[in-house]
């Protein structure tokens, strides 16, 4: 996706030269018994509104030549599916929450399950990716995924997220890429916030069923830098017969000079978050009103979280090329309570439970890149170091309204992992460049168990090749080839378990700390249409297993190998200045790839899935949008007997922005009151008097109702 002027441009034939590494943009910033595993899936992978930024062609995803770009062919697009959306393109579209802000990564579906305060559900290329398994999410260089997660390896918590803030989204789908490594076999988003505001904003955000939100935002010069401060603040109650009773507080505090290849910034975030939770229900309870649509099964369920962090970014470019270190230190915590099965596993107290999660992370990315002439072909060559370290608490317990009953393990966990890569991008002739490059990952830690017997420690590394070839351009046309092998990091605790954590005597298996994924891809991207920007990718993603660690019961499983083939069609059209269509379908098929009588399906697994719309505005004046989403129908179970239903819900925004700064705005959320869902599982459980053995039934989060959000802003 693309800035008008970038979708406009026109692509001249270029010289065989690659432009310098040191040529970059000021704010430009490369970069069978059914039961619910989580109790919320059945089978999931751990395996695996500023005013418009300038988007840059090199990193906007468009066809470029090499003349035609101002800078370095590593920032060019290697992917028919990688490309750059500027903050103004995150912030003209209408969203309930932050985290569906990343719906604007085509074919990726963001969900809610329970209380506005826990991780989204994120759903891309034939994945339900849980709470952010195998897809690695970034904001400004720090890490969003915690692996040995109290609730879910990979738990990606984004309501931290001030869209406001967002310079640009930088999507890359597939293990092709050197410089992403855990977390992002089926894709990774980094997001980089803005080191300045042109102006201060000031505005509030009032809307049905409870949701008030207040946020302030400015930058001012200080000696040889900019300060940009921002807070936000929100309230919600929505729709529920048991009140989220939401209250979020965030802060963004952020020094810089220079720019981002000559430049550094320091930042400091803030977030507290606490909720109540209407968690998945069993659609029986529905059926025979024992509760209403937006009823709970167990009022007390909710949690709390907090996220605070401090990093670093410096760049400098000379002679020698262009050197990027990025430093992180974060601090969160997690406490949720959850029931997903009521009364199955304890007939009188009931099965809520209690997750907890509290870590130290500290971290740190650099890279240099740099040209040369290899015998007449020149290269651009960049090296990196990734490295991290995670000093974890995690327990996981059972609980009667809040109130601890009994432990079932807590461990302490202290977890490392080394990354070095490198790839080198050369261009043969004016149509031809290919890019080649390697990692290598290192994992290690250590686990103290209250079981003594699942204490250990584990290490692991794996090695991936990665390769990508561009042709062209031709009529405003380039074909992209990429392959690679890519890993994901397990919960570290299966890899050190021996025993049920409950009974302290079941032998459980291990597993590895790191499994193997491979994919490959083709595609085109063309403008060969005036205004037009379309892309077609297709693409293959292996598997070696779906290895899953259960965080509910504190139990490894290990799932079955997989295979997701599938493809993606993308589309931006500038139709004139001041509007702009796009248009989004993918297709996935995802299936297990050996033979179980219980069948192939992956469950949650979506095929279909599309977005579109319409955007129109200017700086001043009349805006809006008007935008589609269509979650297609998943199979629930192994042998596609059991489905969800299939959901499209349109949200609509309305406004006017006057010459004076003022703007006032319209949200209407769920425009036509779709009765669906946001999430569907097919699992066990049990309502009082029903048999011991429990029910298996579907299990529904419903999609909000139609809402409406007034918001009057300020920039000044």
């Amino acid at each position: 996706m693309e800035s008008p002027a970038v979708a406009q441009s026109a692509v001249a034939s270029g010289s065989s030269q690659l432009p310098a590494v040191t040529v970059d943009s000021p704010e430009t910033r490369p970069l069978s018994r059914p039961k619910p595993p989580h109790r919320e899936q059945v089978a999931r992978n751990p395996s695996a509104i500023q005013p418009t930024v300038t988007v840059p062609p090199q990193v906007s995803g468009g066809v470029t030549s090499a003349s035609a770009t101002a800078g370095p062919a590593y920032m060019q697009p290697t992917a028919a599916s990688a490309m750059t959306i500027s903050g103004a393109e995150v912030n003209a579209r209408p969203f309930a929450r932050p985290g569906e802000a990343l719906e604007v990564v085509p074919g990726l579906i963001v969900t809610q399950h329970s209380g506005e305060g826990k991780a989204n559900q994120y759903f891309l290329r034939g994945f339900n990716l849980d709470h952010g398994t195998d897809l690695a999410i970034s904001v400004d260089g720090m890490p969003v995924n915690m692996p040995t997660h109290g609730h879910g390896q990979g738990y990606a918590d984004i309501n931290f997220l001030i869209p406001e803030l967002i310079k640009s989204v930088n999507v890359r789908k597939g293990p092709y890429f050197a410089d992403v490594g855990d977390f992002g076999s089926a894709g990774s988003v980094a997001i980089d916030y803005v080191n300045r505001l042109p102006k201060n904003i000031l505005e509030t955000t009032n809307g049905t069923f409870g949701y008030h939100r207040g946020l302030a935002a400015g930058s001012t010069a200080v000696g040889a830098g900019t300060l940009l401060a921002a807070v936000e603040g929100v309230k919600y109650s929505g729709p529920w017969d048991v009140p989220d009773n939401l209250r979020k507080i965030n802060g963004v505090l952020r020094y810089s000079q220079g720019t981002a290849t000559d430049g550094f910034a320091l930042s400091a975030m803030a977030y507290s978050n606490g909720w109540n939770s209407t968690d998945q229900v069993a659609q029986r309870a529905i059926d025979q009103s024992l509760i209403g649509r937006f009823g709970t099964l167990d009022p007390t369920d909710g949690g709390v979280s907090s996220r605070f962090s401090l990093s670093s970014n410096w760049a400098q470019s000379s002679e020698y090329g262009q050197s990027k270190v990025n430093a992180y230190a974060i601090s969160s915590s997690l406490r949720l309570y959850n029931n997903f099965t009521y009364f199955l596993d304890d007939p009188v107290n009931g099965d809520q439970f209690s997750q907890m999660d509290r870590r130290t992370v500290y971290g740190l990315n650099a890279s240099h890149a740099f040209d040369a002439r290899v015998g007449g072909i020149e290269t651009q060559t960049r090296v990196g170091l990734q490295t991290r370290g995670d000093d974890i608490r995690v327990g996981l317990f059972k609980t009667l309204q809040r109130e601890t009953l009994s432990t079932v393990r807590e461990d302490s966990v202290r977890e490392g992992n080394v990354g070095l890569w490198a790839d080198t991008t050369a261009r043969w002739t004016d149509w031809l460049r290919t890019t080649i490059g390697i990692r290598e990952d290192y994992f290690a830690g250590r686990v103290l168990s209250d079981t003594p017997a699942n204490s250990g420690n584990a290490q692991a590394s794996m090695t991936s090749p990665k390769a990508g070839i561009v042709f062209g351009p031709w009529y405003k046309t380039e074909l992209y080839g990429n392959a690679g092998y890519g890993l994901h990091s397990n919960d570290i605790r299966g890899a050190t378990i021996t025993v049920d954590p409950v009974d302290k005597v079941t032998p459980q298996d291990r597993v590895p700390l790191l499994v193997r994924s491979k994919g490959a891809e083709i595609g085109v991207r063309t403008k060969a249409v005036e205004g037009l920007t379309s892309s077609l990718a297709a693409f293959v993603l292996d598997f070696d297993s779906e290895l899953l660690f259960v965080g509910d019961a504190g139990t490894t499983e290990a799932s079955r190998p997989s295979r997701r083939v599938g493809v993606e069609w993308t589309n931006q059209y500038q139709v004139l200045p001041w509007m702009r269509l796009d248009l989004d379908v993918a297709y996935t098929r995802a299936r297990f790839t050996d033979f179980d009588p219980a069948g192939n399906f992956i469950p949650g697994a979506p095929a279909w899935v599309a977005a579109g719309g319409v955007t129109f505005g200017s700086e001043t004046g009349w805006f809006g949008a008007l935008r589609a989403r269509y979650f297609g129908s998943r199979p629930l179970i192994e042998d596609d007997s059991v489905r969800s239903l299939a959901s499209l819900i349109f949200n609509a925004r309305a406004g006017y922005r006057f010459d004076n700064g003022l703007k006032l705005q319209l949200d209407v959320l769920n425009l036509f009151n779709a009765k669906t869902n946001q999430i569907e599982y097919y699992y066990l459980s049990r309502l009082p008097g029903e048999p011991i053995g429990g029910v298996a039934d579907r299990h529904v989060h419903p999609a909000e109702p139609l809402a409406v959000r007034l918001t009057l802003a300020g920039r000044f």
